[in-house]
């Protein structure tokens, strides 16, 4: 099934002319409702909307003019219509799902549009995997912007990605048709100390005319930072608490406060807004990423939302953070983002602002959803076979693999530790004392060992560190391939041996992830594409995520969404402390360290 290209205002402005005049009927009418007006920030009791050509044409308090004989009118009982949801920053990778079925999961739950950043599939299969992650977007019943991403590797000397993004790719990429801008610019360091090829794809990205997106990772709101600013990225979705927020709107920059399936930084945030009162047209709200558990049974864009609302913000602003102000910071306010004409027909009818229960979806004019029921079918591209086969280990890894080695004699060392924090993206640095037993360390307690084991070229090469946080008991093993962001393979364990056996699970289906407790396997999510996604029905995959994480508590695990810390432990541009194919990292200065640091 091929999309039909959805007129631009200009080819169909004279239809839409006609009817708000009156002289040519509508496809649809909507009556009998209250509009949300973003603009204004009022509702308006009444108002009635007629819909043509996919856009808006008449938005006003009595559209009879514009009903014909063929006219559908849909009576709303005095409900209200908002306008679709727009999530500002988002990975599709991370629901484990490819466009079509990310876009299937959300379309109930009333996202109509997507900014999207694929940063993840460009580490595995370069510019021809943002490619094709652009193509199946276009192809949506809703509207998927994708951001070309910038940073592949995420931070260059400190990790070896599948393949490299430079600013030719940028410059290329500016050009397709579903390019809206730059994906967060992660190596803030690079542009802070001047960077060329920084730099470049920023200025590719700006003489382009698009917009540059952010991730200033760091608590230092000093010198760095305003440089960071300076720089050019024109959003950052990494602040965590209040100072964070306001010092990047100060800048000009807007703040997106994400809550995503593991990320909770609106809460801490929104209080510039509803305790502050700073001008909430500069927040927007996004997800940054979901996996597809949280997406079949908790929601999208409408979880985001209700969620501001709990937190003590107007239910028109955070309407307003969810819609027109994303469109506005992507320069397409007079697009999309808005229940106002000539804008895409983007729709929701809800009976309560603060509940957000979405009872119909209606995007470019068509129903897309009744009831949490998608009434569309999502086309899928042909997904190439290099595309599934992207695991390749060169080798089959033993238990010995898994081995941490101690300086002869010792009998105890002390170790640096990645500490996991619940709920957030940043990690501890810690210290810890490691007993050694026969020459090798032996965590005991709460410290587990964690490996990065490499995928793209078959090196056969394992990197071992420990870690702290995950709560796992008795004799386990959890493998992932998906890394956040180079996207080699992270096993996290107390059995070297179950380690083994889980890496080798993945490399033998493909990717995924794969849990093991006790010699056997409890869980296992195949994601074959790239090994990030699926492209099966979402509500099998969120199954298959649900026992993932039954089995993850079974292991001893009791954190919210651990898999999703459990993603970002390689992801070395986030402090304070992470491991790469090539060391443990101290994000905090930007270079390699040492795992042991004594002993005793």
């Amino acid at each position: 099934m091929e999309k039909q290209p959805l007129k631009s205002w200009a080819d169909c402005a004279a239809t839409l002319v006609a009817v708000a005049a009156g002289r040519t009927p509508a496809d649809t009418v909507l009556r009998g409702g209250k509009l949300v007006n973003v603009h204004t920030r009022e509702v308006l009791d009444g108002w009635q909307v007629a819909i043509s050509a996919g856009r808006f044409a008449y938005v006003g308090p009595d559209a009879t003019h514009c009903i014909g004989p063929d006219t559908a009118v849909i009576e709303l009982g005095g409900r209200y219509m908002i306008p679709g949801l727009c999530d500002g920053h988002m990975h599709i990778e991370s629901g484990m799902l490819t466009p079509a079925e990310f876009a299937s999961a959300v379309i109930p739950h009333g996202t109509t549009t997507m900014f999207t950043d694929p940063h993840e599939i460009a580490n595995v299969l370069g510019l021809r995997g943002v490619r094709l992650m652009h193509d199946e977007a276009l192809i949506q019943p809703i509207s998927i912007y994708t951001q070309m991403p910038s940073c592949a590797p995420s931070a260059p000397g400190l990790e070896t990605t599948g393949y490299e993004i430079g600013p030719d790719d940028v410059a290329e990429a500016m050009t397709w048709p579903g390019i809206i801008g730059l994906g967060e610019m992660m190596n803030f360091p690079g542009v802070v100390n001047g960077s060329q090829q920084m730099l470049a794809e920023i200025a590719a990205t700006q003489n382009a005319g698009k917009t540059v997106g952010g991730h200033y990772a760091s608590p230092d709101l000093g010198p760095d930072f305003h440089a960071y600013a300076a720089g050019g990225p024109a959003d950052d979705h990494e602040g965590t608490c209040e100072a964070d927020a306001i010092a990047r709107v100060r800048q000009g920059m807007r703040s997106m406060m994400r809550l995503g399936s593991a990320w909770y930084d609106i809460e801490t945030q929104i209080t510039a807004v509803t305790e502050k009162g700073l001008d909430s047209r500069n927040f927007i709200l996004c997800t940054d990423d979901c996996h597809s558990g949280t997406l079949v049974n908790d929601g999208h864009m409408n979880r985001v939302v209700r969620h501001a609302i709990e937190c003590g913000c107007d239910p028109l602003v955070a309407l307003q953070m969810a819609t027109i102000n994303t469109a506005t910071h992507f320069g397409l306010e007079r697009e999309l983002g808005s229940i106002a004409p000539g804008r895409r027909a983007d729709v929701i009818v809800t009976s309560d602002l603060r509940k957000l229960p979405i009872e119909r979806v209606i995007a470019q004019g068509q129903t897309v959803a009744e009831q949490g029921e998608i009434k569309v079918t999502c086309p899928h591209l042909d997904w190439p076979d290099d595309a599934r086969q992207t695991v390749n280990l060169g080798r089959e890894l033993e238990g010995a693999d898994f081995e941490i080695k101690a300086p002869k004699g010792a009998e105890v060392v002390t170790a640096k530790v990645i500490g996991v924090v619940e709920n957030q993206a940043r990690t501890e640095a810690l210290k810890r004392s490691i007993p050694v037993k026969q020459g090798l360390l032996e965590p005991e307690g709460a410290v587990c060992q964690i490996a990065l084991v490499e995928r793209h070229r078959g090196t056969g090469e394992v990197v071992n560190a420990l870690v702290e946080g995950f709560g796992y008991q008795g004799s386990m093993a959890m493998a992932s391939t998906v890394a956040h962001d180079s996207h080699h393979m992270i096993v996290v364990g107390t059995d070297r041996a179950q380690m083994a056996l889980a890496a080798n699970r993945l490399a033998e289906v493909g990717g995924g992830v794969s849990v093991w407790k006790d010699g056997k396997e409890l869980a296992l999510v195949e994601l074959p594409i790239a090994g990030l996604m699926s492209d099966q029905p979402a509500k099998g995959m969120a199954a298959k995520a649900d026992q993932m994480v039954a089995a993850m508590e079974a292991c001893g695990c009791t954190l919210n969404n651990a898999y999703m810390q459990h993603s970002l432990l390689a992801l070395v541009v986030i402090p304070s402390l992470r491991i790469s194919d090539l060391g443990l990292v101290d994000v905090t200065k930007f270079e390699l360290t040492n795992l042991i640091e004594e002993t005793e």
